[in-house]
């Protein structure tokens, strides 16, 4: 037994000892090594220990001499779900919101327009794609040095989308309520023949041959990628090589992240909707902070393929829109199977817009809410208040006692450290 403790002990320390100085004996790096986990074993334990750890770091050294490309995952099959769900079965059920009628036409009011909208214009000719883009465009150019939300700007080909869009919604070709309408993405996605940044000074030239799934999904419903949206440095934060994004509301503060960008700009007008991802609230936060609407997709709902990875057990992609009716709209044209994502679940997308407020289950974690005392927790009451006017009563629930939230961060840097490894 205690032969195999030390096998174990041994493997943990190589980790420590794989970045330490080279010109240190192996008895020096583990003697620092046990300082920072916290051991302390005798000279004989050491003389023990000291093959182990040489061997062990021979085979990290063996590792880092295979290159494997970003885009490959680890072998996992990471199930979110409680012991005893089922998955729903069946066919999806998505009925898309209408336009009302008599909508404002000025530029400054169609920026901030809806999906079923500005979806409205397109099919009665009261607008064209190509108007919406070049709109769109010009506001990017006028707004972005105010609030760096922009990475890269694909003019070229979001005019030629715009262009085939016009010409087949005359033809009768109607791909759906995207088809033609201008959105934005975080730098995370890849697209042939434009820099993929990661938001990162390393990466600032980056251009990877592949077409990220949510990419060729907007393609094919007919939508319109005018930019490359600001991602915070690595999916981390605001700040990226040039600067912090901002909060159009408020531009001393910064736009919160990593899906910085995509909740600048939408909020500012800047595009229809946008694609953000979420790891440890990289959509809920910026949505938070800009004022807009986000929706974190359960993991395993929308391909991450194409897309960096942060963390492969927690990534997840979805929409930063102007509602909850434009979220589901475009969630609706993402979600569903990859072959090249393994992780993905076969699972229907029901959007209950029919259902009676009275009839849907609101949760409620009491004791966070009482333990909250940022900004937010004025919004969550505000809400509450608003779901017992229309006879909405929110149901109390409790976390299990076994969730430890401080680890999801540890989870996160481990994973993102094995990614960015290399």
């Amino acid at each position: 037994m205690q032969k195999w403790i030390l096998i174990l002990v041994s493997c943990a320390m190589t980790f420590l000892l794989v970045s330490c100085r080279q010109s240190q004996t192996i008895d020096q790096q583990a003697t620092a090594a046990q300082k920072l986990i916290g051991l302390s074993f005798d000279k004989e334990k050491m003389d023990t220990l000291a093959p182990y750890l040489e061997r062990n770091r021979a085979g990290f050294d063996s590792m880092r001499q295979t290159s494997i490309e970003e885009s490959v995952m680890p072998a996992l099959q990471f199930n979110v779900f409680p012991r005893g769900f089922v998955m729903p079965k069946g066919s999806s059920s998505f009925t898309a919101p209408t336009a009302q009628d008599n909508l404002p036409l000025s530029a400054d009011s169609i920026a901030f327009l809806h999906i079923p909208e500005l979806a409205s214009l397109l099919r009665s000719g009261q607008v064209t794609s190509r108007q919406l883009t070049e709109m769109y465009i010009a506001r990017l150019r006028k707004f972005d040095p105010a609030l760096h939300c922009m990475i890269t700007l694909l003019e070229d080909h979001a005019l030629a989308q715009a262009d085939r869009a016009d010409q087949e919604l005359a033809e009768g070709r109607d791909r759906g309520l995207l088809h033609g309408i201008p959105y934005g993405i975080k730098d995370l996605f890849s697209l042939p023949g434009y820099p993929t940044t990661w938001g990162a000074e390393p990466y600032r030239d980056q251009i990877l041959d592949e077409t990220a799934t949510v990419i060729s999904k907007f393609e094919a419903a007919g939508a319109v990628l005018v930019a490359k949206l600001v991602s915070g440095a690595l999916a981390r934060g605001d700040v990226w090589f040039d600067g912090r994004t901002r909060n159009p509301w408020d531009t001393l503060q910064g736009a919160s992240g990593s899906s910085a960008g995509s909740g600048s700009a939408t909020a500012a007008g800047l595009v229809g909707f946008s694609i953000g991802t979420e790891t440890l609230g990289s959509i809920t936060s910026p949505s938070n902070r800009n004022g807009v609407t986000g929706l974190r997709p359960t993991y395993g709902r929308v391909s991450r393929y194409g897309c960096m990875s942060l963390s492969w057990s927690m990534d997840k992609v979805g929409p930063i829109c102007r509602s909850a009716s434009d979220c589901a709209i475009v969630f609706n044209a993402i979600q569903g199977l990859d072959p090249k994502d393994p992780t993905l679940i076969d699972a229907p997308f029901i959007y209950p817009r029919q259902k009676k407020p009275q009839e849907m289950r609101v949760g409620i974690l009491q004791k966070e809410l009482k333990e909250d005392t940022t900004a937010a927790s004025d919004h969550i009451e505000a809400a509450l208040a608003l779901f017992e006017q229309v006879g909405i009563v929110p149901v109390p629930i409790r976390l299990p006692e076994t969730v430890a939230s401080e680890a999801y961060d540890i989870i996160l840097r481990a994973e993102a450290g094995a990614f960015f490894d290399e």
